[in-house]
């Protein structure tokens, strides 16, 4: 007893000594109830910090023992309860967000299905030579000088309907800039 109340008068030598004569079996009572070293280790730590801060109102009315391993025993519930609010909040976390990114889903998939209506719809109003030459170009994937061959037409028609193509296209489909250019940035990633 003499050794706490050395303790508490503030002696660092007892404290030292204190704390390595119960340093080893609280840490690993703490880790039986941890299962992890550095989270033990800072357990007790914790607990010693608390003493020597309180060192002026320390004092033990039961055993030495019994008084440290209640306060590591504390220590570790406090630090089991925050990690477990941790974990439901990152888990509330992941709900939410899977949630959101299932809704946003769930409308990218919308818009994409009225940006297709809209487009064919849009191909479907363009003059019979404009649409060919478009569907040769961006579908086909063949050049203006391939296309021009083919049809029997100068580069200079196919880059004037190609031209025309687009402008159209372009007036019916303002309504869906944003999300086209969407597609576009993703696509060249």
């Amino acid at each position: 007893m003499r050794l706490v109340e050395q303790v508490a008068e503030g002696n660092e030598i007892a404290f030292e000594r204190f704390f390595k004569t119960y340093f080893k079996s609280l840490y690993a009572y703490a880790f039986t109830m941890l299962e992890d070293e550095i989270m033990a280790e800072e357990v007790v730590q914790q607990v010693f910090y608390k003493i020597w801060e309180k060192k002026e109102q320390f004092g033990i009315y039961t055993s030495v023992k019994a008084f440290l391993y209640k306060a590591v025993y504390n220590e570790c519930l406090n630090y089991l309860k925050h990690q477990k609010h941790i974990t439901d909040h990152q888990n509330h976390v992941v709900y939410v967000n899977r949630n959101r990114a299932s809704d946003d889903n769930a409308a990218m998939r919308v818009e994409l299905n009225e940006l297709q209506s809209h487009l064919q719809t849009a191909m479907s109003e363009l003059p019979e030579q404009c649409r060919t030459i478009f569907y040769m170009s961006r579908f086909d994937e063949l050049k203006y000088r391939e296309i021009a061959e083919r049809m029997g037409l100068s580069i200079k028609t196919i880059e004037a309907q190609m031209g025309k193509a687009l402008k159209i296209l372009r007036e019916k489909l303002i309504d869906f800039l944003p999300l086209l250019i969407w597609l576009i940035l993703n696509e060249l990633k």
